[in-house]
């Protein structure tokens, strides 16, 4: 998942990015709420992380601001209050869940879960096309001969194409998930890490297929829509 953690204490910021990134997450930083605004609207990330307690505006500004435009992105505040009004005031205002400080980290990751998973129709743990499966928590690629743990931008991208399955993924929108606005990487690097993926759905006995389509993007292929399009 590509994560906006908006937590101006930095100490705090930097130890949850660290958890975040050996949990194999993507992580964009930012330190006040007008910030965590500005990066929240591209509309490029899968959870937000909001402090409440922050320079500039807060975070249930933020948060207001947010679902007022319309962004549905799930949100889990955190906050060093434990009233509850506080917490009604979070929740009502359209947070997903809600961490009092401190917390522990293995309930700040259950959490994440747990909102990702209500943002859209509820997967459970796997995504699937063809004989092929991806599992979301141990990030392991299974087919017919096996399986093969995927390292975190493989993953990334499997994930993507899974999630899409038969929609065309712009080159642009791998880079902005995967690398961030802000990554000096090429499109080659997009293609080196798509010939990774191809191998291992390869070794596996995969029978998806990642199509690129000129100009445009890749898109994930199952032998069904292959025979759907003869038809």
């Amino acid at each position: 998942m590509k994560i906006l953690l908006v937590e101006d204490e930095r100490q705090l910021s930097d130890i949850l990015a660290v958890l975040l990134k050996q949990n194999l997450h993507e992580i964009d930083a930012v330190y006040n709420g007008t910030d965590g605004e500005d990066c929240a609207m591209t509309g490029v990330y899968d959870a937000i992380i909001l402090d409440i307690m922050l320079p500039k505006k807060n975070g249930i500004e933020v948060l207001r601001s947010l679902r007022r435009q319309g962004l549905s992105t799930p949100v889990l505040l955190l906050t060093a209050k434990s009233e509850i009004e506080d917490k009604i005031r979070g929740l009502d205002t359209g947070a997903d869940d809600y961490l009092t400080k401190p917390f522990n980290s293995g309930e700040l990751l259950a959490r994440l879960r747990a909102i990702t998973r209500r943002g859209s129709e509820f997967v459970g743990d796997e995504l699937r096309a063809g004989n092929t499966s991806l599992d979301k928590n141990t990030h392991e690629l299974r087919g017919e001969k096996g399986s093969v743990k995927l390292a975190a931008k493989e993953y990334q991208i499997m994930d993507m194409l899974l999630a899409n399955s038969r929609q065309i993924i712009p080159k642009e929108r791998f880079v902005e998930k995967i690398w961030g606005f802000d990554s000096e990487a090429e499109y080659n690097s997009i293609e080196v890490y798509v010939s990774f993926v191809r191998k291992k759905l390869a070794a596996i006995g995969s029978d998806l297929q990642i199509k690129a389509v000129r100009n445009a993007g890749y898109c994930l292929e199952a032998p069904s829509d292959a025979q759907t399009a003869q038809n």
